[in-house]
């Protein structure tokens, strides 16, 4: 046994860093699916806030451990008002996720999700003095144009479900924002700390009201959805970490296809052409994003952890300047 995890070790280290950071990528994509597949489960009899709930919960409870042992620097902050922002928008983010995954194929709220990355442009425009010129206009432009294909708005087929999945992407992009203020003067954990305790709290009364008691089964699903989402988050981070982003983000796409996997065999979904051509163009254009960047020499906005709409709780700082 030790000569065959020996054995495994020495071939993985053989491995380049940006096979690697591949690899941690695409797990954490199969780990993302998993969770919206038991997200869907859940939601048939239990209600979004509820399961959100224990989602916040469960994440807290996962950082607590970290928090005792870093000491009580980490618990204290100077800037209360952005930790309550953040952690508003990553409750609000992390409810539409639910919502959308509860109520849509997978594959239909996964592919809206890559809409992240357009929304960001504008945002680090608006909020982070970022210069971006005419070629990522337009390919952010052409991205819209995707997701205005999959929403379909005035579409009574797909209506108010992909509504809310775009609006839970919009926050995410929001999110990602205020993580990069906060990180200029706040720890990693006490972002995720605040995050933990805001958005638990924020989850309570709404879970209350539509409070019903899960069955042992249902149970074991909500701690498998917390345990899958920040395991799923510690791959991506160390995906990113090892490889260079510019490697790496396209395999976060992957998602879309273990989603569709994972959605036909469990609840028949098949995803339509207005999907598949909507996500093919935000594909396109978040990747042409990204290669524009690397060649500028720039770090790429990169789609992080929270991927899935279910995904919300630990993104990632934003990218440095970029033209």
């Amino acid at each position: 046994m030790a000569f065959a995890e020996t054995s495994l070790s020495s071939r993985w280290a053989a491995l380049s860093p940006n096979t690697q950071g591949a690899l941690w990528i695409v797990i954490s994509c199969v780990l993302f699916s998993i969770m919206q597949a038991a997200v869907k489960l859940l939601g048939a009899r239990l209600d979004t806030f509820q399961i959100a709930f224990f989602r916040c919960a469960f994440g807290l409870a996962v950082i607590l451990p970290f928090m005792v042992k870093a000491g009580p620097a980490v618990f204290r902050t100077k800037r209360p008002l952005a930790h309550f922002l953040r952690g508003c928008l990553g409750a609000g983010a992390m409810a539409c996720g639910f919502y959308s995954v509860t109520h849509m194929p997978l594959a239909d709220a996964t592919a809206i999700s890559f809409a992240k990355p357009l929304f960001m442009i504008v945002l680090a425009v608006l909020f982070l003095n970022e210069q971006v010129r005419w070629r990522r206009w337009s390919a952010t432009a052409v991205g819209f144009v995707g997701v205005l294909i999959m929403v379909r708005p005035g579409s009574s087929e797909i209506g108010f479900a992909a509504g809310v999945a775009l609006l839970g992407t919009f926050f995410v992009a929001l999110v990602v924002v205020v993580v990069k203020k906060l990180a200029e003067t706040e720890s990693p954990l006490t972002i995720l700390f605040s995050f933990g305790i805001i958005s638990t709290s924020i989850m309570t009364i709404p879970a209350i009201l539509v409070w019903q008691q899960p069955t042992w089964t249902e149970m074991a699903m909500l701690l498998a959805v917390g345990t899958l989402g920040s395991a799923g988050q510690a791959c991506a981070v160390r995906g990113f970490k090892v490889g260079e982003a510019t490697a790496v983000v396209p395999f976060d796409y992957s998602r879309l296809i273990f989603a569709g996997f994972i959605g036909y065999w469990l609840f028949a979904d098949v995803p339509g052409i207005h999907t598949l051509a909507g996500a093919a163009l935000i594909v396109t254009s978040t990747l042409y994003i990204a290669r524009r960047e690397a060649q500028l020499g720039k770090t790429p906005m990169r789609n992080k952890t929270d991927h899935h709409p279910v995904v919300l709780v630990e993104e990632q700082p934003a990218t440095e300047k970029s033209t």
